[in-house]
């Protein structure tokens, strides 16, 4: 593996740092050229056969002080949280703890009331369960509080038929299937997460950052906000729909949780730069890890990486049989539509991976995260700069690397 220079210029902006095997040039080549704003940076890990094969960095962690972005600087997923959450789900499937088509109530007694009784838990994971959003309006102390926010959900009758329909659970499918994992387990989706997949690969992520890491994640920003997509209301497929609020409504409302939430990047209210979130157990978006783990996560999953198979080749196929796709019961988006298997987001023209059986997830601003069974490959990419429309980094990346790997 050759490794890169280190920059000595003030503008460590366009100069990635770390190491790329030999084959692998063209993605490191890519991935410079992703750095664009000396402001921000990301970085990028791949596993091919469990083995790195580019381990990149570069740019600068936090704009406010100049903090340059280091091998071991992490940063918030978002949404890549829920494909971690899905390895574990996963994980007790194959440890015969979990059934996907088990209802709910099975593990968690209390959820089976208010028209929730016949949801399964292959429901919860694909986006179908009908509570992607909270009926009534929730507060900051309320979201960084775990017990508070399964409550609010259990005793939620749901906005749609579950099953009847798909719509994207932003924030609260993290919580749903995080209380799940804590019934069968015994502990929470933060520990269980660190007992099963973290500490034995020995790598860099958290759902739920400890104290003594407050501080080290990099420090998010929002490229041109005011592009931020606005909500088209379209009322399609899914059965009953409360009309307590309209369809767009009911999209923002996925999104800042009533209230909770000015948005994930904000000025006037805490955000997900705020410790008290990156420390508090937000499975549905708040995990925080380096590039390097979620590639080894990833690769962990779909082969002996660092010494865990995570998953087998059974439950790979259970978990990636589609679910969810085509419109959903509330749309913010023109098509193409993403598809979810169980808990996973698929290969689609919305979003797409190596081959059509890559499995993972995305993250809002850019993160990526994904494995390939086919070629044996785990994949990660994280950037602070959070471009929330046209961005076209995390695919010039695969691209190359499908190019690289045939």
């Amino acid at each position: 593996m050759a490794q890169s220079s280190h920059s000595t210029s003030s503008f460590v902006g366009h100069i990635p740092q770390g190491f790329v095997a030999s084959g692998f040039e063209r993605v490191a080549e890519v991935f410079a050229s992703t750095l664009q704003d000396q402001n921000s940076g990301a970085a990028l890990a791949i596993r091919v056969d469990g083995h790195i094969v580019v381990d990149l960095w570069g740019g600068i962690a936090d704009e406010r002080d100049g903090r340059v972005w280091e091998a071991s600087t992490p940063s918030t997923i978002f949404s890549c949280t829920k494909g971690l959450v899905s390895i574990l789900a996963a994980h007790l499937v194959s440890e015969g703890l979990l059934d996907y088509d088990a209802q709910v109530k099975t593990y968690w007694p209390e959820f089976g009331v208010a028209g929730k009784e016949n949801t399964l838990i292959r429901h919860l994971l694909s986006h179908r369960a009908g509570l992607s959003a909270p009926r009534r309006d929730l507060t900051f102390e309320d979201v960084i509080n775990w017990e508070t926010m399964v409550q609010v959900l259990q005793e939620q009758e749901p906005i749609w038929t579950p099953g009847a329909g798909w719509g994207y659970h932003a924030l609260t499918h993290g919580w749903l299937n995080g209380e799940v994992i804590r019934q069968i387990t015994g502990v929470t989706v933060g520990d269980y997460f660190q007992e099963v997949l973290a500490k034995p690969l020995g790598v860099e992520a958290w759902i739920g950052l400890p104290a003594n890491r407050i501080g080290t994640p990099a420090h998010l920003q929002v490229v041109n906000p005011e592009s931020e997509p606005t909500f088209i209301p379209s009322r399609t497929v899914g059965g009953p729909v409360s009309d307590q609020f309209t369809d767009q409504e009911w999209m923002e409302r996925a999104m800042t949780l009533g209230g909770a939430l000015a948005g994930l990047v904000s000025s006037d209210k805490p955000d997900f730069n705020d410790s008290r979130i990156q420390m508090a157990q937000i499975p549905g978006g708040g995990g925080i890890a380096t590039a390097r783990a979620l590639a080894s996560m990833w690769s962990s999953t779909v082969v002996k990486t660092d010494g865990l198979r995570l998953l087998n080749d059974d439950v790979i196929s259970l978990a990636t049989e589609v679910q969810s796709e085509g419109p959903a019961v509330f749309s913010s988006e023109i098509p193409p539509h993403p598809r979810w298997g169980v808990g996973f987001m698929l290969n689609s023209h919305r979003r797409s991976f190596l081959t059509p059986s890559s499995f993972g997830h995305d993250g809002a601003g850019g993160q990526v995260g994904f494995a390939d069974p086919v070629n044996r490959v785990g994949f990660g990419y994280i950037t602070n700069r959070m471009e929330l429309t046209d961005d076209h980094r995390a695919p010039k990346l695969i691209d190359a690397l499908k190019k690289v790997i045939g």
